[in-house]
Parts: structure tokens; sequence; C-alpha cells
């Protein structure tokens, strides 16, 4: 999420310190106080919700860094660590997620330079590459200012019944998808501000979440029966799964089917979502908008 408005004063901006984002109880308790101020309709940044996304992820602790004056906090941005196949080969990734600068501190580029801080030092750890989900609004800034390409739109439609993901091992070359331990799966499923569910259909193992209305959010992984992932069903599985399904992702072009999921007319959606990526290591300079997986599991709409 991320705010740019007018500054509300025009008074010279101040010292400010950067330093990287931390998780302990204090610093969670200031990340939900920016949040509150900065999208006062939200009731998702709850401590729960911030400790589950910030502290509990299998693969890592967040990646960020805030921007202070003094004891106060004046913006904050922060990534999600995650595996992924870039090319086809395993990759360190990001998930560029949490952007909030204090109304009293909005206007003066900070997030910019705190993206900067962020992908250097990421750099510096190892990671491969940063990604996103960008709406109409602030994608020009992410490809203009902070050198990402933009990939392609997600595809939104809803429908009924799967979306044609192929079975284990047989889907097409990709360029980026993302990989998931049974351990990463059942942390994504234990969402406490959005449960996920998910159970086996045939070859694959499917997902859903609350979205609009009767239709939730739906998602496939061609993954095999693996027991440990049977067991995060087992967790997460319950209640009957409505028929009406929403779509928001992408498969490869040549997997493209989308049988009985028409495209939501363009005057119909929010705003438009953006892939976009950057690449930290230069190891996959640029993605393939033709060879790419992806779903609702992989950014944070859901």
């Amino acid at each position: 999420m991320s705010t740019e408005h007018t500054p509300s004063s025009s008074a010279p901006t101040p010292a400010l310190t950067y330093a990287p984002v931390r998780a302990d109880a204090d610093a969670l308790r200031h990340y939900g106080a920016l949040f509150a101020a900065c999208f006062p309709g939200s009731a998702k940044f709850t401590p729960a919700y911030l400790r589950w996304l910030y502290v509990d992820n299998p693969d890592g602790p967040v990646a960020g860094y805030d921007a202070w004056d003094g004891e106060r906090l004046a913006a904050h941005y922060v990534c999600v660590p995650g595996q992924a196949l870039l090319g086809g080969q395993p990759a360190r990734v990001l998930l560029s997620l949490n952007t909030a600068t204090h109304p009293d501190y909005q206007g003066k580029g900070l997030f910019t330079r705190l993206a900067a801080l962020t992908y250097d030092s990421a750099r510096e750890q190892g990671y491969d590459a940063v990604y996103g989900v960008a709406n109409a609004n602030s994608t020009p800034g992410f490809i203009r200012k902070l050198g990402f390409q933009l990939v392609r739109p997600l595809e939104a439609r809803v429908g009924l019944g799967g979306v044609g993901t192929r079975a284990h091992g047989q889907g097409a070359p990709v360029s980026f998808e993302r990989v998931r331990s049974a351990a990463a799966l059942a942390w994504r499923c234990a969402n406490p501000d959005n449960p996920v569910r998910m159970r086996r259909a045939g070859a694959l193992w499917q997902f859903d979440a609350a979205a609009l209305g009767l239709a939730r959010a739906y998602g496939e992984l061609a993954l095999p029966a693996d027991p440990a992932l049977a067991g995060v069903a087992g967790a997460s599985a319950a209640g009957g799964w409505a028929p009406a399904r929403l779509y928001l992702g992408l498969v490869p072009d040549s997997e493209r089917r989308f049988t009985g999921y028409p495209t939501i007319p363009a005057r119909l959606r929010p705003s438009p979502l953006n892939l976009i990526y950057r690449s930290l290591s230069g190891r996959v300079a640029a993605l393939d908008p033709a060879a790419i997986r992806f779903s609702f599991l992989d950014f944070d709409a859901y």
C-alpha cells in the first residue's frame, strides 16, 4: 500500500534517520500506528496480522527501511521474502508490499529513498529480484523512479471450475513462478486477516479466500500429492467451496484457456493490477511476459 498526497505544511523537511525495519513488539506497534494514520478505513493491520506477516514467515523476516524523525516514524517500506523460479532456476525474491508515509511527511520523496536503501541491502543479502503488483496510480512511479519492468497486467476473470492448470511436470517452462515449501504454504494459508483454504482436486491443489461477495478468490498449483501438503489442506479446507470464483493471475501463453472464465469488464474493476519486476542480481534482467505463472497467493490482495 502507498500514500502520496500534498504535504500538510510547507515547513522544511527535518533531518531524518534511516534504519532497517525491525520486527520486535515496539516496532510493530509503531507500524500499526502509522498504518492507522495513513489508512484510517482499513482494519487489516492488527497486531496479529503484522506479527504473521513480519515475523512468522518461514522464508525469513521482512526486509525494508524506516525513516524516523526523532522518536516519530515518518515513513515505512517493507518487502516480504520468498522463493521462486527465475528462468527455471531457484532464486530468493522479495515481494514489494507495505508502504506508508505519515501525512505530515508526504510529498518529500521518502518512499523512493526507502526503496533504494531496501534494494541495496537486499542485493548484499543475496536476493535475486523484487516483484510486486501495482495499481494504475503507482505503476508509473515504480517504472520511472525505481527501474521496475512492467511485466503484464493481471488477468481478472470470474467463472466456474478450474482455470486449466497443467498437472505437475506437464506445464510450460516459466520465466517467473513462486515456489513454496509445505511450511510456507501453511503460513500463507494462515493469514489472520483473510485465511486461505486449500484442498486436493485431481492432479492439482486448489486454493480460495474471501474476496468479492459470493465469488471467492481462486488459484491452482500443480504440486505433487505430498503428505505434508495434505496436512496443510486438512487444517484449512473446512466448509463448502463456492462455485463462483474470482481469478487474478497469469499463466503462460501456451497454456491460456480460461474456459468458462470471461474477463471482468474494465469499467467494473476497481483498478488495473500490473505485475512489476526488478532484478537485483542481474541474473534475470527482465521477465518474459508470455511465460509467467502467478496467482492471488503470490501477493496480498486476498
